[in-house]
């Protein structure tokens, strides 16, 4: 009834322009008069600001701004965040929100989740920020209620999205070549070709090399000796191609990828004492393929539907001397089916429901002795309710979770069922002002790794899935205080999470195996401010910031030496900042983070005690058209100060290092 009316009210103004148009032509009586222009300006909210749960993003401005290279270190500048990095270019990075651990972070890429049955933990190294258009990272899960019931699950959600075709009037096609080079024997070519299939059609191919020998020098701190040595076994070089075609249909869109990255690498392993020699090897490739389909049926329902399969071939060599034969080789395959479908719909106005159901099947070959060959079937089924007005933005979900597993050899392990609640609010208190208070509940819980069940001599069938409640509440704003600036953007949240049956690896008489032992108790606060000044001369300045507080508590047991200790490698300290200036000659960007100190074990002693750390890196970039290819030049430096530090004990980072990169566009 609504279209109809409207369709009816539109056919009458378009019918009665051309009368009055005749009216003013013939009737000279009729008067023209000119009124005044008015100019209507609206301040656009941040996300983060009016999410009712915490909520950071970057986008491909702010990346490129900021010269950052990889994803791990566009993580290191949210708050909240710790992300394990085991140094160097080739070296496996992690990330943990809020110290949940990185097993409980779920990694989306162009909506989908990436998974590892196998280790639980995404390695962000093997994914590039070439053709990325913005990265966030959300605790709980995104505000969509259209989303797979894997994000709904999980603790948090770190989304990569792709950026998707575009072309200028008249344009068909755009191709871009970028090559970055630098430090440590660095080269890194990649290219992007875009192609308008039709008007409603769009194909986007991207691929790239990249090749580094990574040996880079530290100072080797032996009591009152320094020693200046190198960083040995770093070599890395990988290939990553990709494929998404885009199609939008009435009302909706099918997107399809093609995903395969190969890497080989060196494992520079540990640095104590004098030891700097390391012989392991790795060998990665990884294949997923995945379709995704999207269609608002009318006013109230909506779909959204994906398939996906996923292949992950690694292989892992050792040469040493305590090997039967002088080597050790491992190779392992997983294989993932996995399918999601959600159902919206919008009884009224502000009052939304949705169904998610996704099914998965996962499997681990092996080349270890005793392969049990394992089998993991997966229902996660989730309910979200939403509603949402000017003012009070409400959501609650539950997700319900059946897991059930195979085995070639030996007993099964038993079936596990769940349901975790999610509720959150965010309620703005003035109407005339963007300040809002929220507020989250979110149970989630992570279901042990093959690896933790099945790994030889190690893993332990009957583990328990570790559980985990986070608890949060904020304040946030955005306003325009004062004359000089755009707007000036702040959120402070402050959070309470607690995990039990943590699993963790336990010594018994021969052999490590793993447990349901742990209990960790996290209390924190992030804050984050942002703010744009512009100039004149088309110039701005834009300055933001971040500080975290945590206490990471082991409260296991009474009697255990480490009762109500600092987790390991949880600093209670850490903070970023970022300033960028940008004008039409060159664009300037200043980054800095900081982190406290942390401890490398259970026992918070100084034997174990990591110092804190400094890292200032600056960019600068300029772009300009030659021809009719738009020429981008940009050349970083990193840890400016050259301070050498470890994120993980033994495992030094690099000092000064510097990258220079030429990006060529045609328009």
């Amino acid at each position: 009834m609504m279209i109809k009316a409207i369709a009816q009210i539109l056919f009458c103004v378009c019918w009665c322009i051309p009368s009055l148009a005749s009216v003013l032509d013939n009737d000279s009586t009729v008067k023209v008069h000119r009124i005044q222009e008015v100019t209507v300006e609206a301040k656009r909210l941040r996300n983060a600001v009016i999410s009712a749960k915490p909520l950071q993003i970057m986008n491909k401005d702010e990346i490129e701004m900021l010269g950052v290279t990889n994803i791990a270190d566009a993580m290191k500048k949210f708050a909240g965040t710790n992300v394990k990095d085991y140094g160097g270019i080739g070296g496996m990075k992690t990330v943990s929100i809020r110290n949940l651990g990185a097993h409980h972070t779920a990694v989306s890429y162009d909506g989908l989740t990436i998974s590892n049955t196998q280790a639980g933990q995404i390695d962000l190294g093997r994914y590039s920020l070439d053709n990325v258009q913005s990265l966030s990272l959300a605790i709980g899960e995104t505000q969509d209620i259209m989303q797979t019931a894997r994000h709904i699950a999980s603790a948090g959600v770190l989304s990569i999205e792709t950026e998707r075709p575009h072309f200028a009037e008249g344009q068909s096609n755009a191709f871009r070549f970028k090559m970055k080079g630098g430090s440590f024997g660095l080269a890194n070519p990649s290219l992007r070709y875009w192609q308008k299939v039709s008007s409603n059609t769009s194909l986007a191919v991207n691929g790239d090399y990249m090749r580094a020998d990574g040996m880079y020098p530290f100072t080797l701190v032996n009591g009152r000796k320094k020693t200046s040595e190198k960083r040995h076994n770093t070599d890395i070089y990988t290939l990553r191609g990709e494929t998404n075609l885009y199609h939008n249909i009435k009302g909706g869109e099918l997107n399809v990828k093609a995903y395969w990255f190969y890497s080989e690498r060196g494992l520079p392993g540990t640095v104590i004492l004098y030891n700097n020699i390391s012989r392991e090897r790795l060998w990665d490739e990884d294949f997923f393929t995945q379709a995704t389909f999207k269609k608002r049926f009318n006013g109230q329902w909506q779909l959204s539907a994906s398939m996906k399969y996923a292949h992950t071939w690694n292989k892992y060599e050792d040469t040493d001397v305590k090997y039967q034969d002088g080597r050790l080789t491992e190779i392992n395959r997983q294989n993932e089916y996995y399918a999601s479908a959600s159902i919206g719909w919008e009884p009224l106005k502000h009052l939304s429901f949705a169904l998610a159901e996704d099914l998965a099947y996962n499997n681990l070959l092996s080349s270890i002795d005793n392969n049990q060959e394992p089998q993991r079937y997966t229902s996660l089924t989730a309910l979200t309710a939403k509603y949402a007005n000017r003012r009070l933005n409400a959501t609650a979900s539950v997700v319900g979770t059946f897991i059930t597993e195979d085995v070639k050899t030996g007993n099964r392990p038993e079936d596990r069922k769940r349901l975790s609640p999610t509720l959150s609010a965010s309620y703005r208190l003035l109407s005339s002002e963007a300040l809002y208070v929220r507020a989250m509940y979110k149970g989630t819980f992570r279901v042990p790794t093959f690896n933790d069940m099945y790994y030889e001599r190690v893993g332990t069938k009957n583990l328990r899935p570790e559980k985990a409640n986070e608890y949060n509440i904020g304040l946030t704003w955005q306003g325009k205080p004062f004359g000089f600036t755009k707007y000036i953007s702040l959120t402070v949240d402050g959070y309470y999470n607690d995990v039990k049956d943590k699993i963790v690896a336990i010594p018994t008489m021969y052999v490590w195996k793993m447990s349901n032992y742990g209990k960790v108790r996290m209390y924190g606060v992030n804050a984050a401010l942002e703010t744009e000044i512009p100039l004149p001369s088309r110039m701005a300045i834009n300055l933001s910031a971040n500080y975290s507080l945590q206490e990471c508590l082991d409260v296991t047991s009474k009697s255990d030496l480490s009762y109500k200790s600092q987790v390991p490698y949880t600093p209670k300290n850490t903070g970023n900042g970022a300033l960028v200036v940008r004008s039409p000659w060159v664009n300037i960007g200043y980054s800095v983070t900081a982190c406290g100190e942390r401890y490398a074990l259970k026992q918070n002693t100084a034997e174990y005690r990591l110092k804190g750390f400094w890292e200032h890196n600056i960019t600068a970039s300029h772009e300009f058209v030659l021809r009719k290819c738009r020429i981008n030049l940009q050349g970083t430096i990193a840890n400016l100060t050259n301070e050498q530090y470890d994120i993980i004990r033994y495992y030094p980072m690099p000092g000064r290092n510097w990258n220079l990169t030429v990006q060529i566009t045609n328009i």
